[in-house]
C-alpha cells in the first residue's frame, strides 16, 4: 500500500470532545475511526461515567473501550477561569469541539460559539443535547431515551395489546451522533470555500424523529396514526418472523411482487402468488395475518438451516435473528472484519466493532482502544500542542486544573 493509500480521511483534523456519555463522544469515535486526532477532556474529578458503565471485566468498563478507541484523554477543569483560558488556546489548534452539555453551560464558562470564534474563526462547535440550542424546551435536561419518546419512535415500539416498549440499545443517542457527525463532515467541507466554521445544532428528539418516515403525513393527509405492530410492518407483508421445525425464529422480508413470488416458489405452492387476496401489495396487506400463517405452516414443517438455504435458494430475504454468539460465528462478518481485535494494556485481547462504512481506498482504522486512565495524554498534549514545561503541567496538576 502506498503512502499516500496510508493516510486516513480525516487526518489533519484536530476534535476536542467535551460531554460525557453517549451521544457527543460517539460522534468522536466516528470521526476517529477516520483518522481525526480527537483529544477527550474530562474534569480531573469526575470522569465519564461511561468508563464504568455495562458488564465489567477486572474493573473495567467492557463499553469504554468501543466509545473511546482512538482517542487522547486529557483532565481540564472547565469551571475555573484558569481551566477555560488553556481550553480557548486549545482551541486556536483545534477544527471542531463537540459537547454535549445543557444549552447554555457553555456560555456560562465563557465559552460559546461567538467567544470560540474570535479565537479561531475557522472552529466547529458540533452541539448535541435534548431539544437543541434554540425553542421552549432547550433548558431541560434529555437524554436519549426522552428523544426516543417526543421523537414519535417508542409510540411504535412493541405489541398493540402492551404499553410502549424501548429497543435495546441506546438508539436515540446514536442517531442524534450521527447526524451531528454528518453535520460536522458538512462543515468541515463547507469551509474549504468560506474558510469559517460554524455551529452544527442537533437535538436528540429531532434525529429521532427525522427517520419515522411518513408518520406525519399519514396522519394530516390520511387521518391515519401508525399505531405499535409487534413484528410486522404496516401495510406491508409478508415482512415478520416465522417459528421453525426446531423451535427457532426466523425472518422474512418478501413484501415485493417479485421476492413473494419467489416465496411461493420455496414454499412449492404457486398457486398462493395467482391468488387475488395475494398477488397484490395491497391484496397482501389486506390479508396479513392470514398469509403470515400460510408461511408459518411451512417453516414449521423445516429445521431453520433447511429453510433459509430452500429461501437463500430461490433469492428470499431471509435470515436467523442474532444474538453475540451467532454473530461471533458468522463467516460474513469475519470476511468483512467486522468483530476486530485491539489490544488491551490490562485486559489484553479486546473485540470489538469494526469500523463503519467500509472505504475503498482510504479505510478507516482503531489504532488502540483509547486511555485506560483518566489524563494518560495530559503531557503529550498540554506539552506538544500548548508548550507547557513540566514544572508548569506539574503545578496545573496540584491545583486541580488538569
Amino acid at each position: 500500500m502506498s503512502e499516500m493509500n496510508e493516510r486516513l480521511p480525516l487526518q489533519g483534523i484536530r476534535v476536542l470532545e467535551l460531554g460525557t456519555l453517549l451521544a457527543g463522544p460517539f460522534s468522536g469515535r466516528l470521526l476517529g475511526d477516520f483518522g481525526a486526532e480527537v483529544i477527550k477532556i474530562e474534569p480531573p474529578d469526575k470522569a465519564d461515567p461511561m468508563r464504568q458503565w455495562g458488564k465489567q471485566k477486572d474493573g473495567h468498563g467492557l463499553w469504554w473501550p468501543i466509545q473511546s478507541r482512538n482517542k487522547k484523554s486529557v483532565t481540564l477543569n472547565l469551571r475555573v477561569k484558569e481551566g477555560q483560558e488553556i481550553f480557548k488556546e486549545l482551541v486556536k489548534e483545534a477544527d471542531v469541539v463537540i459537547e454535549n452539555f445543557r444549552p447554555g453551560t457553555m456560555e456560562k464558562w465563557g465559552l460559546s460559539y461567538e467567544e470560540l470564534s474570535e479565537i479561531n474563526p475557522g472552529i466547529i462547535m458540533v452541539r448535541t443535547s435534548g431539544f437543541g440550542q434554540t425553542g421552549p424546551y432547550k433548558s431541560r435536561a434529555g437524554f436519549g431515551s426522552v428523544g426516543e419518546a417526543m421523537g414519535g419512535l417508542r409510540y411504535v415500539t412493541g405489541f398493540p395489546d402492551r404499553a410502549p416498549a424501548r429497543i435495546g440499545i441506546s438508539i436515540g443517542d446514536t442517531l442524534a451522533a450521527l447526524f451531528a457527525t454528518i453535520g460536522c463532515l458538512t462543515a468541515l467541507n463547507e469551509r474549504h470555500t468560506s474558510g469559517r466554521g460554524q455551529v452544527v445544532d442537533t437535538a436528540l428528539y429531532e434525529s429521532v424523529f427525522s427517520v419515522m418516515e411518513s408518520i406525519i403525513p399519514d396522519y394530516l393527509l390520511a387521518d391515519y396514526v401508525r399505531e405499535r405492530m409487534g413484528n410486522i410492518l404496516p401495510g406491508v407483508a409478508p415482512s415478520n418472523i416465522y417459528k421453525t421445525q426446531d423451535e427457532t425464529y426466523i425472518v422474512i422480508g418478501a413484501n415485493a411482487d417479485g421476492v413473494y413470488k419467489r416465496l411461493c416458489q420455496a414454499m412449492q405452492q404457486p398457486e398462493l402468488f395467482e391468488n387475488p387476496k395475494y398477488s397484490t401489495h395491497h391484496g397482501r396487506s389486506d390479508n396479513m395475518a392470514e398469509l403470515d400463517q400460510i408461511i408459518e405452516t411451512w417453516t414449521k414443517t423445516l429445521p431453520a438451516k433447511v429453510c433459509l438455504e430452500i429461501l437463500e435458494a430461490n433469492g428470499v430475504p431471509s435470515g436467523l435473528i442474532y444474538s453475540a454468539k451467532e454473530i461471533l460465528e458468522d463467516p460474513q462478518y469475519k470476511e468483512r472484519e467486522m468483530i476486530i481485535h485491539v489490544e488491551h494494556e490490562e485486559l489484553g485481547d479486546f473485540p470489538m466493532p469494526g469500523v463503519v462504512p467500509k472505504l475503498s481506498r482510504t479505510p478507516g482504522k482503531v489504532k488502540h482502544v483509547g486511555a485506560t486512565t483518566m489524563g494518560q495524554h495530559n503531557s503529550e498534549v498540554y506539552s506538544n500542542l500548548l508548550g507547557f514545561d513540566t514544572s508548569k503541567i506539574e503545578e496545573l496538576t496540584r491545583n486541580n486544573i488538569i
